[in-house]
């Protein structure tokens, strides 16, 4: 029943508007979304991103065509063919030649493996240097943690070409000389990142109990915590691939990297900037691919990114 207004006038309500809902018994114990664990919903995140997934397709792609096409193909990527200079795209050489009669999509994806190799590699250099040195920093704490902290600041603070020119005066310009010079400071932002979150993980319960059970500073540190931040890890290490890939591109641009005849996306940017506007062929397809991997490389980055995110998992 229900009163009307101000007056006190009573209104019957309608029973049948109020009849129970059935229940059924057996829903009670009906389980609505399969539980899914954390790195099952970290896989689950990255497979939605439509964006991440494109990037990791051309990456793979591009590794691909990188390995295989300069094997199967009938053109090499250094032998001259004066006849056959600045030659505009066509079925014979699907990327033209440049001016001394080289076929320019061999060269791309020759140039290609240098610039995934000098990437992968100085990331992997990193990976370790900077686990180890962070991990250090951050479990220690106190003076160890101040003393390589500032060590790792001053490194931070020189600049990097100085560091590649000063290289370049004791060795010759080379990959090994453009990977150990991005390796000399490329590992500091790995090294804070894994400090910070080893700060954040070692006064853990697992970790207190692995300590009071009489496990030694390293194997709590790289059998417990550095698994545990794996996320961050994986995440920085995606990403540091593309600044690597670009350095090296743009050493080689500046003559300071990988030299001539050698194949890299730098020098046959170098080698096409004079003939711009008369060949652009010559210029556009290794600028092409250089910023098609970035962008892959960093989208699929991003990507990880969010997957690892906390805050991201919960929504």
């Amino acid at each position: 029943m229900r009163i009307e207004g101000n007056t006190n006038t009573v209104v019957q309500a309608n029973v049948d508007l109020f009849a129970p809902i059935g229940r059924d018994p057996s829903g009670k114990e009906r389980i609505e979304r399969k539980s899914m664990s954390t790195w099952q919903h970290i896989r689950y995140r990255l497979f939605s991103n439509k964006l991440a997934m494109t990037g990791l397709v051309i990456i793979i792609l591009i590794t691909l065509l990188a390995i295989f096409v300069p094997i199967i193909s009938p053109h090499d990527h250094f032998t001259n063919d004066l006849e056959n200079t600045n030659q505009p795209p066509s079925w014979n050489h699907w990327f033209g030649t440049d001016d001394l009669g080289r076929d320019m999509f061999v060269r791309t994806w020759k140039g290609a493996q240098v610039s995934l190799f000098v990437g992968v590699a100085a990331a992997l250099i990193d990976l370790v240097i900077g686990v180890v040195y962070g991990g250090i920093m951050g479990y220690y704490g106190g003076k160890v943690d101040e003393v390589m902290n500032r060590i790792a600041e001053i490194l931070y603070a020189i600049p990097y070409l100085l560091v590649v020119i000063m290289l370049l005066v004791v060795m010759e310009p080379s990959l090994t000389t453009i990977i150990v010079a991005m390796s000399i400071t490329g590992w500091i932002n790995m090294a804070w990142i894994v400090r910070g979150q080893i700060m954040q993980l070692k006064n853990q319960e697992y970790a207190l109990a692995s300590r009071s059970l009489g496990a030694s500073s390293m194997r709590i540190l790289f059998r417990h915590l550095i698994p545990n931040a794996m996320g961050p890890i994986i995440v920085t290490l995606t990403l540091s691939v593309p600044s690597a890939i670009f350095t090296e591109a743009f050493l080689s641009f500046l003559g300071l990297g990988v030299q001539s005849p050698v194949a890299s996306w730098g020098t046959m940017l170098d080698d096409g900037i004079n003939a711009l506007t008369v060949y652009p062929w010559r210029e556009f397809f290794p600028a092409l691919f250089l910023s098609l991997t970035m962008f892959a490389f960093n989208v699929f980055g991003d990507g990880l990114r969010d997957a690892f995110d906390p805050v991201m998992r919960k929504s």
